[in-house]
């Protein structure tokens, strides 16, 4: 793990840009954080549009963790951003774009090309990068914890990734329906946030994902509006339930 960049933000919090072979990510800790005192640490999950487009999205959620005791984390997904470009995948966004401005339905064939592989070689490299953080950086001490999306990539690290405690996800319809039998694997307490009109997601089906879900503790926080109309409270409630988890002892 080479650091390339750090910087103090504006509320004490040191980001750290960083690269994993040919990989770069951001590491978002807060002032408390120390050797002394390791904090909690959630990895945020996000869509393949670049850690650049995504990047004021990500710092508001790290923020958010910080304030709240955690450091926070992420890494550029496989075939996006800056990374080496993915022909297979790119062809697969291709079609999923073509299928959508037509109106014609996703068919499974797409769904699968465009998230199996990236799920396959994504979870392994999100497991690199949490060894590194976990190894070389005394002031993260765990538990941990994953948030946000592709929620098929949560669904995995769920699943392989014992390290994991708990799991914040975005509900999304592009599932594959292997991925349902993964779900069914889950364990860890889960909230999940379901925009209830996105306008880029089937309803039911991500209704259907949260059913088979197999975990004893499962919360669907279900809002009126649409992907990008998310209510200040649905993120108070993802904050309060990773208080629950990976603060124990300090949550009410």
């Amino acid at each position: 793990m080479h650091v390339t960049s750090e910087r103090r933000l504006d509320d004490g919090i040191l980001e750290r840009h960083f690269t994993l072979g040919e990989i770069p990510g951001i590491l978002w800790t807060p002032e408390t954080a120390s050797a002394s005192a390791p904090v909690p640490l959630v990895l945020l999950g996000h869509p393949p549009l670049g850690l650049r487009t995504m990047y004021p999205r990500l710092v508001a959620r790290a923020r958010q963790a910080a304030a709240a005791g955690f450091a926070a984390a992420t890494i550029e997904l496989p075939g996006s951003g800056e990374r080496p470009r993915w022909p297979a995948l790119d062809r697969a966004r291709a079609d999923l774009r073509q299928a959508m401005l037509t109106g014609e339905p996703v068919g499974e064939e797409i769904i699968d090309a465009l998230v199996l592989p990236l799920v396959d070689k994504a979870v392994p490299e999100w497991q690199a990068a949490l060894d590194a953080f976990l190894t070389l950086l005394p002031e993260i001490g765990g538990p941990v914890a994953y948030s946000g999306g592709v929620i098929s990539l949560g669904i995995r690290l769920a699943v392989v990734e014992p390290r994991i405690v708990a799991a914040g996800l975005f509900a999304g319809s592009l599932v594959p329906r292997v991925m349902f039998e993964e779900a069914r694997q889950v364990t860890v307490p889960l909230h999940v946030l379901l925009q209830w009109d996105d306008e880029g997601n089937d309803r039911q089906a991500a209704l259907d994902l949260f059913d088979a879900f197999g975990s004893e503790e499962k919360t669907l926080n279900a809002n009126m509006g649409g992907h990008t109309g998310v209510p200040r409270s649905a993120g108070d409630a993802v904050a309060a339930f990773f208080a629950r988890h990976l603060l124990p002892g300090r949550s009410s």
